[in-house]
């Protein structure tokens, strides 16, 4: 019988083998360039990828202005003339430096794995503001070598071809484009003065409800009260709660964790993760960990706060990232030096302070141009 046409021997199709031999030849190029030491940037399918905006990775508030006061052609000569003053760090620029630190010491344990993370630089910028991007890039030694400049149109169809994790923006309208194609996004928020931030160790807090899980719970909670919420949660302890927007990227984090594991460095493993959620534990935390437990998944520490407000303890704690969908607790966690991302999704975005709002896009204090 002959085989399948567009197949080869042992079910790899044509179109796989070219693709293995096209990667092949980048990696190739990479380990025979003479003019780069930065390592070269691993298989899309094999890595974690996380999308970063411009405006997030470096502080562009200036340039914003310009674009917004006196247009984009401006805006572009204005970019030339500066093309080689970089720019200043941005609120995303730690997480960036803390992943570059996890891969490299991925790459002390396993030389040749792939299974990194891949961050690119996500933008809707024009192609000539390029050049101070990647000068920026250099400057501070960051290993970015996947650029998506759209030059003024949308990035977010793009996402899903660059295989993207996690996508980090200052501009709302995109992440929630993002999150409504199930891909894991929230808008970043920058503080008045941030929190020294570990050197060793990516540290990275989720909210629970509509954040890694659905907002089934909250529902409940704001449509019928806390007592129905401690009684459905008990009554449904042993049903796992659905996933929410970002339980995919605690997902890609363990994966990582674990090889650190298999070395036996789970106590000195540079990647820790944190569930602050303000659920009362002895009430309704059962279902929670159970949940995490079903997925096959685990946080290094779970903190339920009964309701207490999440930046004290975030500021002991000292996360490079806290994702919350309620801007309540996004403001509280600024307020004392923690970066912050507000993950838009749920019945939450209804809510301010507990209160349904008039207007569901509720401002955060924080100006995010």
């Amino acid at each position: 019988m002959s085989k399948p046409e567009g197949t080869e021997r042992g079910g790899q199709s044509n179109s796989d083998n070219s693709e293995e031999k096209d990667w092949a030849a980048v990696k190739a190029l990479f380990d025979n360039a003479k003019t780069t030491k930065k390592p070269r940037p691993p298989k899309p399918s094999n890595a974690v990828t996380i999308a970063v905006s411009s405006r997030t990775l470096f502080n562009m508030v200036k340039e914003r202005k310009v674009f917004e006061e006196e247009g984009l052609e401006r805006y572009v000569a204005h970019q030339l003339e500066l093309e080689d003053q970089p720019f200043t760090p941005g609120v995303s620029f730690p997480f960036v430096k803390a992943l570059m630190n996890v891969n490299a010491r991925l790459r002390e344990l396993y030389p040749d794995s792939e299974e990194l993370f891949d961050i690119v630089l996500m933008t809707n910028n024009h192609a000539q503001v390029g050049v101070r991007l990647i000068n920026s890039i250099n400057y501070y030694d960051l290993t970015i070598e996947r650029f998506c400049m759209t030059g003024g149109e949308s990035p977010i169809g793009y996402l899903k071809a660059y295989m993207t994790n996690l996508y980090l923006s200052k501009d709302s309208k995109k992440v929630q484009e993002a999150i409504e194609e199930g891909i894991a996004a929230a808008t970043m928020f920058a503080c008045d003065s941030e929190n020294e931030l570990s050197d060793t160790q990516l540290r990275v807090a989720f909210d629970g409800d509509a954040v890694l899980f659905s907002d089934e719970s909250e529902i409940i909670v704001k449509e019928h009260g806390l007592d129905t919420f401690f009684r459905h949660e008990k009554e449904f302890e042993n049903k796992p709660l659905a996933q929410g927007p970002l339980k995919c990227f605690l997902e890609a984090l363990g994966k990582l964790q674990r090889k650190f594991y298999a070395k036996s460095q789970r106590n000195s493993c540079p990647i820790r993760t944190y569930l602050v959620t303000a659920r009362s534990a002895a009430s309704a935390g059962a279902r929670v960990l159970k949940t995490l437990r079903s997925w096959g998944l685990e946080v290094d520490e779970a903190l339920f706060l009964a309701g207490a407000p999440k930046g004290p303890l975030l500021q002991k704690i000292r996360p490079h990232i806290f994702f919350d969908d309620q801007m309540f607790h996004i403001e509280g966690a600024q307020e004392l030096g923690t970066i912050a991302a507000h993950v838009p999704y749920g019945i939450g975005q209804k809510y301010h302070k507990g209160v349904e709002a008039p207007n569901p896009d509720c401002k955060p204090k924080t100006d995010i141009s």
